[in-house]
């Protein structure tokens, strides 16, 4: 299969026309914040990985650009919105803050499934069930009411997003949860969190870096710290990744990884990787073909209503168990997710 969308070669990447749904709804052009440098490593020079626009809630008619750095390989987005813009990029509607809401109750009832094997699968690296619980970016709190079911106690399980009706539901029911971005937050003690979690997070963040300084900083001395987030180095990247990639998630990514390159930046704040897990990444796949049939240059609108991953079960199912298969046979797929802690023991497993 030839690579879909790829950006055509010397064509300016800002006069990249937005697709005609995007003018006929009016939706704004909002301002950016160009970055000189590498975010990771500060080096100065980067190529270009791809160009696209909001496929997915079509907030905004700019074009985006993702760029690799030569240093480092790091991948960002360049420019990005202006910290002023993400009301408009993260709108009332954005999934996560509704997340029970807009899936399908069958697809529910398998996700709460798939979560609460993913979240036992993290606690067998704790060497005892955690007393304090952390999840960054914590959505509609589907992984604090997971942990509160075990018997973890509410005021011992923390929060932070940044949806204010969201949080104060949340804080209302007993958990500890604070509307502030990571590198802000001064709630949460040194030292004082057995197991922290950030799951499909730090691709959103400012300063990737920053964030696991901070988690880590956080973490207890036998803590552990699991991080879930699009995976470049996969199949569905390689053949999608000029635009209409799932994955990139445009504008709200603004960090791309690969087991490398965030194995580094762990290490780099002194954690040890002690494993790497490939997850299903489903909804990429289902969002790259659902864009590159609705976007590309003979858009089937009708057909790629089929690939909504909130909607269409058949095909969720289909591409779930297609990566539990390519998983299970060593394959790396399009979701990653990544243990660290302090334990002095490294078992990096690809």
């Amino acid at each position: 299969m030839a690579r879909a969308g790829r950006p055509g070669p010397g064509k300016g990447w800002r006069a990249t026309p937005p697709p005609p749904e995007f003018v006929a709804a009016k939706a704004p052009t909002i301002d950016t914040v160009a970055l000189a440098t590498c975010p990771l490593c500060g080096h100065d020079q980067y190529r270009q990985v791809a160009v696209g626009f909001d496929y997915e809630l079509r907030t905004c008619r700019n074009p985006w650009r993702f760029v690799r750095c030569i240093r480092c390989d790091h991948v960002w987005l360049n420019p990005r919105p202006s910290i002023a813009t993400l009301a408009t990029i993260y709108p009332p509607h954005y999934y996560a803050y509704d997340y029970e809401g807009r899936i399908h109750p069958i697809a529910l009832r398998g996700k709460a499934f798939l979560d609460r094997r993913k979240l036992r699968s993290i606690l067998r690296w704790l060497p005892r069930e955690p007393r304090t619980f952390l999840d960054v970016g914590c959505g509609s709190g589907r992984f604090l009411k997971v942990m509160a079911e075990r018997g973890l106690a509410r005021d011992a399980i923390f929060g932070l997003e940044l949806a204010g009706d969201v949080v104060g539901k949340l804080a209302a029911e007993g958990y500890r949860v604070y509307r502030r971005r990571v590198e802000e937050a001064d709630e949460i003690a040194d030292a004082s969190i057995d197991l922290a979690i950030m799951f499909h997070v730090i691709e959103h963040v400012d300063d990737p870096a920053r964030v696991v300084a901070k988690v880590s900083q956080w973490l207890s001395p036998r803590g552990v710290f699991a991080i879930e987030t699009p995976n470049l180095d996969s199949l569905d990247a390689g053949l999608f990744g000029g635009t209409y990639w799932g994955g990139y998630h445009i504008p709200r990514h603004w960090h791309l990884f690969t087991p490398e390159t965030l194995g580094r930046l762990l290490r780099d704040h002194g954690l040890d990787v002690l494993g790497v897990r490939f997850q299903t990444g489903h909804s990429f796949w289902m969002y790259s073909l659902h864009h590159w049939l609705r976007y590309g240059r003979r858009p089937w609108p009708r057909v790629a209503r089929w690939f909504d991953p909130f909607s269409s079960v058949p095909w969720l199912v289909f591409f779930t168990a297609f990566d539990k298969l390519r998983a299970g046979l060593g394959a790396r797929t399009s979701s990653m997710l990544i243990l660290a802690g302090r334990t002095g023991e490294t078992e990096a497993a690809a």
